[in-house]
């Protein structure tokens, strides 16, 4: 995820591109630029490059149009607000973060069971996630430490 710019504030490029990387298709690849891009251009009926795109995205653009901003809005499904206010592009970012979490099978049907435990029964579910995770990092911490820090 991107990190808050001066001020603890997110640049154009920055929540552009927190939209890019969570908002997927559905097999969770990431959009190109050149089809988001086009479908941007089909939209406004406006030049809209994929280059034009990467240029906002990277922040070496940062002025475009307001029907830019609205067509980028519409394809990943966002207030246009998202790209004008701060406190409200935080918690689009956040909601979004959650939804892309949801949309693993896995980690919904975990969540969708949760929702019949008592609060007790939560915090201990909370408990062994906890568990589970320092094992994984401790595991992988380990399998580091033997040369196993291959790259993909």
């Amino acid at each position: 995820m991107a990190h808050d710019g001066p001020g603890g504030r997110r640049t154009l490029a920055e929540k552009i591109d927190i939209l890019f990387q969570t908002v997927r298709r559905p097999n969770r690849e990431l959009f190109s630029n050149d089809e988001v891009a086009t479908a941007c251009r089909e939209a406004t009926g406006e030049s809209f490059s994929a280059t034009y795109l990467w240029q906002l995205r990277t922040g070496r653009r940062d002025n475009p149009t307001m029907r830019h901003l609205e067509a980028l809005a519409q394809f990943f499904e966002v207030p246009v607000a998202y790209f004008f206010d701060d406190d409200q592009s935080s918690a689009i970012a956040r909601e979004l973060e959650l939804l892309g979490v949801l949309r693993d099978a896995g980690v919904r049907n975990v969540a969708l069971r949760a929702l019949t435990l008592s609060p007790e029964g939560i915090d201990t579910l909370n408990d062994m996630i906890d568990v589970l995770v320092r094992h994984e990092e401790k595991a992988r911490t380990a399998q580091q430490g033997k040369g196993g820090s291959e790259e993909d």
